[in-house]
């Protein structure tokens, strides 16, 4: 079985927006998996700056995007699954690509251990889950 293509496009349009000085934003779906501050998600959604001057250490892999970027002026480490981001675009412009939540399978880590270069995290507030059948939709955040 191949893997997604859907890092591979998130690290496209990333370097798309960075290369064309857009401010690249991902919209993510946030449940029990997702590493985010509780108190700016709406409806269980989070739009993200993710250009390079807004976040520390950003990786965009294959199963999870991390970086530290800071919220009312706290630095806070974030951790989503590449599965749970509904769309990335430039803000600038609105151009950018949508995709379906994919579920993650139950048996996978809530998010993988730190390594060296990763500091750890501790007080993980889960939130709800998302509502089976529901389908995501997309809006123009600005």
């Amino acid at each position: 079985m191949s893997s997604s293509t859907k890092p591979y496009m998130i690290r496209a349009l990333h370097q798309w927006c960075c290369d064309n000085g857009h401010t690249p934003y991902l919209v993510v779906w946030v449940n029990d998996r997702t590493d985010v501050p509780r108190e700016y998600v709406k409806n269980n959604e989070i739009v993200l700056n993710v250009a390079y001057s807004a976040t520390k250490n950003l990786q965009i892999e294959n199963d999870w995007i991390s970086f530290s970027a800071r919220f009312g002026g706290m630095s806070r480490d974030i951790w989503v699954p590449v599965g749970n981001v509904m769309s990335i675009f430039a803000r600038e412009t609105g151009e950018g690509m949508g995709f379906e939540v994919e579920p993650m399978p139950e048996d996978a880590a809530l998010k993988p251990a730190p390594s060296v270069d990763q500091p750890k995290n501790d007080g993980d507030d889960p939130g709800p889950n998302r509502p089976s059948g529901g389908r995501p939709s997309l809006r123009i955040v600005k």
